[in-house]
């Protein structure tokens, strides 16, 4: 069968070819891929994985042989792949844990574009009541920050969308962003949580913003830049302010479950930005990598 594998060489990051076909386990389903989903990070860091190695970990697909142990969705079932190993080949065998059943009436293209993005946004977002709270998210036009725009807002949060241009602000008042903003110095208000997919020196600006008792939820950082904290900055009276950070790995299908009830009554929308053939997934890595892409990138399998 065909997958995309890790490749270390300038043409990378990742390039198709033959592989195995799978062998599941008692506690693995096998589900034949229809879309794949990419995700800045597993792209942009590549070398953490074995060269020659299936990579990715968000699709969506159908499942054409069950779980032997019983476990998990029965065969005919659709379903999306969240935070899974090996995801982008024709099949692949996937714990019942890392799957969510797709309702009738949500494409599988956009169950696609849910996974790492979407279970991370919902992850953070929930930690804390957001009823009538400020929200920040950084790196709003991306995946990560489409979905916590939506999120946020859903959760009755006041949310400021920030983004690196005028022209990645498309489409985010419309999902629920009350203000954005391209220079978080074009604001005064403190927020109670931030989102930040950034990093660099927009977390010490995001620090200076934020209320007494917030916190900034570190979930990437795809500025590449240090963060330096001028003196004193983090010193201070009222109640403790904190960074956290977030890895977490855990299964996802109650995520996805959630996630996929969102769409399929229409309170959320996959951020799909560039829809195109796996064959090309060169031209898709060079335009998300160029910042050209607003929210996610689903490559449909052949």
């Amino acid at each position: 069968m065909r997958a995309l594998v890790v490749d270390h060489s300038d043409a990378g990051p990742v390039r198709s070819a033959d592989v195995d076909e799978p062998v599941p386990s008692t506690g693995e389903a096998l589900v034949e891929i229809r879309h794949i989903g990419l995700n800045f990070g597993e792209l942009n860091y590549v070398r953490q994985w074995p060269a020659g190695a299936v990579h990715g970990h968000d699709a969506a697909g159908v499942v054409v042989r069950a779980a032997s142990d019983g476990s998990g969705p029965p065969v005919g079932t659709r379903v999306a792949v969240g935070m899974a190993p090996h995801a982008w080949a024709e099949r692949v065998a996937v714990s019942p844990a890392s799957l969510g059943t797709v309702p009738e009436g949500v494409d599988l293209a956009d169950a696609a574009a849910l996974g790492i993005a979407g279970v991370t946004a919902f992850r953070v977002l929930r930690k804390r009541s957001l009823l009538a709270r400020n929200v920040l998210v950084t790196g709003a036009s991306g995946g990560v920050g489409h979905f916590a725009v939506q999120l946020a807002a859903l959760a009755g949060a006041r949310v400021t969308a920030l983004v690196g241009s005028p022209e990645r602000a498309a489409g985010l008042r419309e999902l629920g962003a009350d203000r954005v903003l391209t220079d978080l110095a074009e604001t005064g208000d403190r927020f109670d949580l931030v989102l930040d997919t950034v990093g660099g020196p927009l977390v010490a600006q995001a620090w200076s913003s934020l209320a007494e008792g917030g916190t900034i939820h570190l979930v990437g950082y795809s500025s590449g830049q240090e963060t330096t904290f001028p003196p004193g900055a983090l010193f201070g009276f009222g109640e403790p302010r904190s960074i956290a950070t977030y890895g977490d790995m855990t299964p996802t299908s109650g995520e996805l479950t959630d996630l996929l009830g969102f769409m399929a009554a229409g309170r959320l929308s996959a951020p799909v930005g560039l829809r195109g053939d796996w064959q090309d997934v060169g031209n898709a890595v060079q335009a998300l990598f160029a910042r050209k892409v607003r929210g996610k990138v689903v490559l449909d399998v052949a």
